[in-house]
């Protein structure tokens, strides 16, 4: 036989089922075919990824219906990304009074019931706040160990004021305006104390930059006893650039330092709009800050040595401040 049809596997034995035939004649070309890009993991259903993504939207979706039990026990969920906590009595009673958006309210099911308690549950219902009655155990996850005294409220991020707010605020409020304003503090505790003490004196806000800077979370929440739901907290992109909208909203500038040139008591600056800048422990005032500062005033204290955290002077000079104005 001509050319190589006698090489082995060539042509199929005359005795074979099919016959003789060479090649396929492009009866297998389909199977050659390319069938598109593999499919992701999560598109395939019998993928253990799909079959844990299907198990997943299938708890989310029964979230909504165990938040909204009031009665009986259920199992608190994680919560969202982004929420804060607020807990202990003081401090979820006063953010229900404030109506701050609240998601869930934990309650442990062996609380005792007095009546801050009674009181949180009864805001919590008229505000159609989502009750779940748990446990001990679950409280102190959701509290981080925390003290809660078993309540505790879960809530969205906190919505920061933009500085323009607070001029705003002080020219409808019929009063001399009273900001608070911080320059590098990075301790949550103190910005909850400030908070505090701006609510108590009747400051219209405190302000904070946006970096570099402590917010407004969950301790902060705690250390403020619910007054960060009543003072509102406003965020500066550049904290100097603000000083001086401040300036030109008529209100002067007060710098707090231990080495100022004048004392906080002394200032005849009360019966107009002041914005009280305090710096970080240490550190104190920035080089720019301080330039901007139409003053730069001390708190007497006994020792040079000594120096006072933020928290502490922003009070006391809040309360110089008031003192001056009564």
């Amino acid at each position: 036989m001509a050319g190589n049809s006698q090489r082995r596997g060539a042509v199929r034995k005359a005795g074979s089922k099919k016959g003789a035939t060479v090649g396929s004649g492009g009866n297998r070309r389909q199977g050659l075919e390319g069938r598109g890009p593999t499919p992701k993991a999560t598109d395939r259903p019998y993928h253990p990824a799909a079959k844990r993504a299907a198990a997943a939207a299938r708890r989310d979706a029964k979230r909504p219906a165990a938040a909204t039990r009031t009665a009986g026990r259920g199992r608190s969920s994680a919560r969202a990304v982004g929420d804060e906590t607020v807990y202990g009595r003081n401090s979820v009673v006063e953010a229900l009074r404030a109506h701050v958006p609240a998601k869930t309210l934990y309650v442990a099911s062996n609380v005792e019931a007095d009546d801050r308690v009674r009181e949180i549950l009864r805001l919590a219902l008229n505000q159609g706040v989502p009750l779940i009655e748990t446990t001990k155990v679950e409280l102190d996850t959701l509290a981080d160990r925390g003290i809660h005294q078993g309540v505790l409220l879960t809530v969205g991020e906190y919505t920061y004021a933009d500085p323009a707010d607070l001029i705003e605020a002080a020219a409808d409020s019929g009063r001399p305006g009273l900001v608070v304003a911080l320059d590098g503090v990075t301790d949550t505790r103190n910005l909850g104390a400030i908070i505090r003490s701006a609510g108590a004196f009747g400051a219209h806000g405190v302000v904070v930059p946006e970096r570099r800077s402590a917010g407004v979370n969950a301790a902060a929440w705690k250390t403020s006893a619910g007054a960060a739901a009543r003072v509102p907290v406003a965020r500066a992109t550049n904290l100097v650039r603000t000083l001086r909208d401040f300036q030109q909203a008529g209100f002067f500038v007060v710098g707090l330092a231990g080495d100022g040139g004048s004392l906080v008591g002394d200032l005849d600056v009360a019966d107009g709009p002041v914005v009280l800048v305090a710096g970080a422990e240490g550190k104190g005032l920035s080089r720019l800050v301080r330039e901007t500062c139409d003053v730069v005033a001390a708190i007497p204290i006994a020792s040079a040595v000594e120096s006072l955290n933020a928290s502490v002077a922003a009070s006391l000079a809040l309360y110089e401040v008031a003192r001056a104005r009564s």
